[in-house]
């Protein structure tokens, strides 16, 4: 035999990986995804609860002109239509909550690197000048009616303009990103 030491071969294992960290999140900072499907039986209130405000006043709008249009008559012979959308966007509303709170749960954890859209943003702690805008003055609006006897009658006719700065808003955003 030879003077040399016999030496076992490498098997092929795997390395071993470091065992990871335990997350430390705050019960604070997780939701409840049961919570916010129950929420959203008010549609975008279970967004709201995540912290996607965007998303869930959008739902909002979407469902109350909806029924709004349902119950003025204007799309006369359209009405199935309109409802059975209704009925499909007031469930997406409730699983889009659900599935939202559960991402925000695996991100605050550390699990979250799945890719995901480009419109599936965590929510952010910065405002919107404009939602800001439009939430002072609808507040004003209520404080003069409710304690000063302002009539909002004027109202009823007017109410499409909040729909054009709104509009307005959305372009001046699209602009000011393609530039």
């Amino acid at each position: 035999m030879n003077d040399t030491q016999y030496q076992q071969p490498e098997t092929n294992r795997m390395p071993e990986m470091p065992a990871r960290p335990a997350a430390k999140v705050s019960t604070a900072s997780r939701k409840s995804p049961a919570l916010a499907t129950v929420l959203s039986c008010m549609p975008g209130l279970g967004q709201i609860y995540v912290g996607y405000y965007q998303q869930g006043f959008t739902n909002m709008l979407v469902v109350a002109t909806t029924i709004t249009v349902l119950s003025s008559g204007i799309f006369f012979g359209l009405e199935p239509f309109l409802g059975l959308f209704l009925a499909f966007y007031w469930l997406y509303n409730m699983i889009d909550a659900y599935r939202r709170a559960h991402h925000v749960n695996r991100v605050a954890a550390g699990l979250g690197t799945e890719a995901l859209p480009d419109d599936f943003k965590l929510p952010s702690a910065g405002g919107s000048m404009f939602g800001g805008v439009v939430l002072v003055v609808a507040g004003i609006l209520f404080i003069l009616d409710l304690n000063f006897d302002v009539s909002l009658a004027w109202l009823q006719d007017w109410w499409p303009l909040a729909l054009v700065a709104f509009g307005i808003n959305l372009i001046y955003k699209a602009r000011r990103k393609a530039e």
